[in-house]
């Protein structure tokens, strides 16, 4: 049985709710393909994917579907294809766009049941919060990263805990007034970004922080579906 040693864990009826479930996974990067991956072996019936992007040459040293073979193709079908080689039975809806003011609308016409914000626009993240609280979705938004070195200190907290994170930060500049900051879920690490020499614009990364993030954000949606959640 292919999640035998899941329902070992969890019990029949909680993988019946899994099965019955939708999850929203925005971004496929080294964080959410991960998270994605991770969602379709916890047994999830429903995966919507959206990405605008193709794997290059980049992303080899952190994201999942980033293989020789896989260059300048949409992440979007690759990711698809691995959930289905997992999980045959999982049903995959997947968007080759970039979640915007032009876009949503059609994404948030699914039918959604949690959410996996893995994006690096802030714009976009804001927006997805407050999506989110409006409709009422459980979520998960991983913050910053980038030009971080040690994934033992990622984890799962509120957005008014977070330290040492840019992303974070104006996130919580621009929420507070509307948002309970409090009640917003996020990965984040209390790790200072490393000093790059010389300076540039582009984060550099790594296998192991974004991977680690993505983990921890499915890990979080799959307790969250199963009432087990821990507290922010």
């Amino acid at each position: 049985m292919r999640f035998k040693r899941l329902i070992q864990q969890i019990g029949n009826d909680n993988m019946n709710r899994l099965r019955q479930s939708t999850v929203l996974v925005v971004g496929l990067g080294g964080v959410g393909g991960n998270a994605a991956e991770a969602i379709a072996r916890s047994g999830f019936g429903r995966i919507v994917l959206v990405d605008r992007d193709v794997f290059d040459i980049t992303n080899i040293n952190r994201q999942l579907g980033a293989l020789d073979s896989t260059m300048q193709t949409r992440k979007v079908d690759v990711i698809k294809q691995r959930i289905k080689d997992i999980n045959p039975a999982c049903e995959v809806i997947a968007h080759h766009l970039f979640y915007d003011d032009e876009t949503k609308a059609m994404i948030w016409a699914e039918p959604i049941d949690y959410v996996i914000d893995c994006i690096d626009t802030i714009t976009y993240k804001l927006d997805l919060v407050r999506e989110t609280q409006t409709r009422g979705i459980p979520a998960i938004h991983v913050m910053g990263t980038g030009n971080k070195l040690c994934p033992e200190r990622l984890r799962i907290m509120s957005l008014a805990s977070t330290t040492h994170d840019p992303i974070a930060r104006v996130m919580r500049q621009k929420l507070r007034d509307a948002c309970n900051l409090k009640q917003i879920a996020v990965i984040a690490s209390d790790e200072p970004p490393l000093t790059l020499d010389p300076p540039t614009n582009v984060p550099s990364s790594n296998p192991f922080v974004p991977n680690a993030a993505g983990i921890l954000a499915a890990s979080y949606i799959f307790r969250k579906a199963i009432n087990e959640a821990p507290p922010l």
